[in-house]
């Protein structure tokens, strides 16, 4: 292997959207370092069915439900 060439690679604990922890290796951040995550499996439509919304960060949901709210797929 090269030197000087591999990210660094080191303990940081993530913490999922219902609380859960866990400690896990990354590149993320430096050692020590909390990853807090704003959507995973268990809140995710694509993972969940879509019995769950999906926060709206920053309007961009509600923009796309407008610009494509009059359309309808003809069959």
């Amino acid at each position: 292997m090269k030197p000087e060439i591999h990210p660094d690679y080191h303990n940081i604990k993530v913490v999922m959207t219902d609380g859960t922890e866990y400690m896990t290796r990354s590149t993320y951040g430096k050692e020590g370092d909390t990853l807090n995550l704003d959507i995973d499996s268990k809140s995710h439509p694509a993972w969940t069915g879509g019995t769950q919304q999906m926060l709206d960060r920053g309007g961009r949901v509600s923009r796309f439900q407008k610009k494509f709210a009059g359309f309808v797929k003809e069959k």
